[in-house]
């Protein structure tokens, strides 16, 4: 590959414009489902539903990213060209059809139809092009960048970690600038913006020269038998602890905006959710980068769960959320916790396509990647949700203001908030908190005896 580069030349062979920029197009098009939070709350009420009805399309994305690129995944290691147009075409029209089911339920408030439509769009069309999105560039990354796979598919997934810190803004802007109706118009517009995009990023996706898929007994075999030539519990390792380090991740990061107020940085969360969504994305570069230098790739993933460990333990030990408010080491604690959680969740996504191919190899890399991206689905459905039932049924909501400035305990109906009451509640963000921990520890025993060290698997 390397040889038949230099004599070609131009930007037919060249790996960045062939795999590298064609992933970041993808990646920081798709990535911006992680943007939900910015404007679920004005979906809810342009249509007449509750917040937590609305909710349940981002679960039902994540949920669908994850089974598609299951399904899908014997799809994109026959045909990135397929799976990529199929990622651009299911992900731009999931998104024109969120914005014209919000259109419709603005007309019609409280209509189960809207709401269904928003579920089928955001939820299942866009969930099948994220899926398939997020696996096209993978293995096309690691076959051109051989020597740093990390490296690679850091890079990319990198991509989709900064998409949030990317988009964010430029979404704000557009609900404060489009009028009238800019929620629904807003998600036309950039419908069109990222079916560009990832058109783009289609038509340049490209595997190597001369790179053909190895005729091997390997490559014939099922994913089955190919998880089956190692120790079953090997896989069950590495799937339980992707599974648990997103669910981990994605409990924290719900609840991050209440935990900043609750420390009374009320005013910094725009600011604080911009830099830990750097962090995520740092996260799944710079672990990823680091892991290609570690003799077991595994030893990454020991790093994230103690490191995570340590510093939910610290805000746990200190009560750092609820006793953080006025207290400047408490409040660089929790910060750091969520930056740090930030990243190992990145770090997480971003090690796993390369793990695997350590482990079993390339020739059926996105598929057995696809069928581990599962594990994404289900914490999908679990991480939020999990963060929410504790917070509402741990711990008293009280006035965050009174709270942060007095240390008042005021408890508020959170069905009748006053207008510009904020409701908080300390004792439950913390006893988030009990639960992560225990699932982190669990986590570094799966990678200490289940995932063994191995010599990296071959084609």
């Amino acid at each position: 590959m390397g040889k038949n580069e230099k004599k070609s030349g131009g930007w037919r062979t060249n790996k960045w414009v062939r795999a590298a920029i064609p992933a970041l197009l993808l990646h920081c098009s798709i990535g911006t489902v992680y943007c939900w939070s910015i404007f679920s709350d004005e979906i809810g009420k342009y249509i007449g539903h509750t917040k937590g009805a609305t909710e349940w399309a981002f679960s039902f994305a994540i949920f669908f990213l994850g089974m598609s690129a299951a399904f899908l995944g014997n799809v994109v290691e026959k045909d990135i060209h397929k799976s990529s147009l199929i990622a651009t075409i299911c992900f731009a029209a999931g998104m024109a059809g969120t914005g014209f089911f919000i259109w419709y339920g603005g007309q019609n408030k409280g209509s189960m139809l809207a709401l269904i439509g928003i579920y089928l769009c955001y939820g299942l069309i866009m969930g099948i092009g994220l899926g398939t999105g997020y696996l096209s560039p993978v293995k096309t990354l690691m076959l051109w960048f051989n020597d740093k796979k990390g490296l690679a598919t850091g890079l990319a997934v990198a991509g989709f970690g900064a998409a949030k810190a990317i988009a964010s803004p430029i979404m704000e802007a557009m609900l404060d600038n489009l009028g009238d109706g800019g929620i629904y118009k807003m998600f036309i517009i950039l419908a069109g913006v990222y079916f560009v995009m990832m058109f783009v990023g289609h038509l340049l996706l490209k595997k190597p020269e001369g790179w053909h898929e190895p005729q091997t007994k390997e490559a014939s075999n099922s994913i089955m038998s190919v998880i089956k030539s190692k120790p079953i519990l090997n896989y069950v390792g590495i799937w339980l602890m992707f599974y648990i380090n997103i669910t981990c991740g994605l409990a924290l990061i719900s609840q991050e905006k209440m935990i900043v107020k609750c420390i009374g940085l009320a005013g910094s969360v725009g600011i604080i959710s911009t830099v830990s969504a750097i962090f995520n994305a740092g996260g799944r570069l710079g672990f990823s980068a680091w892991a290609d230098k570690m003799k077991d790739r595994n030893t990454i993933y020991k790093m994230i769960f103690i490191i995570s460990i340590v510093l939910t333990g610290a805000v746990i030990f200190t009560g750092g959320i609820a006793n953080g408010a006025g207290n400047v080491l408490l409040v660089v604690l929790v910060l750091a916790l969520i930056f740090m959680v930030n990243a190992g969740y990145g770090g997480g996504f971003s090690n796993v396509p390369t793990l695997l191919s350590d482990h079993y190899g390339m020739s059926n890399i996105s598929a057995i990647h696809g069928i581990t991206l599962s594990a994404w689905a289900f914490a999908g459905l679990t991480g939020n949700q999990l963060a929410t039932w504790i917070v509402n049924h741990f711990g008293e909501f009280i006035d965050m203001d009174k709270w942060v400035k007095s240390g008042e305990k005021v408890v508020v109906d959170t069905a009748n908030l006053l207008e510009g009451q904020v409701a908080i509640n300390p004792t439950g963000y913390q006893t988030v908190l009990y639960v992560t921990i225990v699932l982190y520890i669990v986590s570094l025993i799966l990678s200490l005896v289940f995932v063994r060290p191995t010599k990296t698997a071959k084609n």
